[in-house]
């Protein structure tokens, strides 16, 4: 039987495929930023009682499958993840400690789409991003 989450007078398995990018689609999640966004991401999603339950990092995007809880909408969710983690980002490798009004290292928007009972393929398809994405682009390598 399926592990359903319990909230006072609610049980619930909401679970989404959310993929996000930085601005202009930039390679930018590397080095020590993507070992801290991780971690990061994590601890802002606990914050409004969701859950990173798989997730995957790519230099120019992000692939996470989120718990989140029926009371909040999916997109306060990923607003909070995304606006919190731009301020934490510029403070910690943007050298600014403050003004952080205007914050802009994702791009506006965003892909969602509900898991539903297919969870264990969208799992499976976050975990094998990198190596989806290195078969396409050698598919586009021009023949000399």
């Amino acid at each position: 039987m399926k592990e359903y989450q319990s909230l006072s007078h609610t049980r619930w398995d909401c679970k989404y495929h959310v993929v996000f990018i930085p601005k202009r689609r930039k390679k930018k999640l590397f080095g020590a930023l993507r070992r801290h966004l991780g971690e990061m991401l994590h601890e802002l999603a606990a914050h409004k009682e969701s859950k990173i339950v798989e997730g995957h990092l790519m230099g120019d995007h992000v692939h996470m499958c989120l718990s989140i809880p029926p009371k909040y909408a999916v997109s306060n969710v990923v607003g909070y993840l995304k606006g919190k983690s731009a301020i934490q980002i510029a403070r910690r490798f943007g050298g600014r400690q403050k003004n952080f009004t205007g914050e802009n290292f994702w791009a506006r928007g965003y892909f969602v789409s509900t898991v539903g009972l297919d969870e264990a393929i969208v799992r499976a398809y976050i975990r094998a991003q990198e190596e989806e994405d290195e078969r396409y682009d050698q598919m586009r390598l021009p023949m000399a």
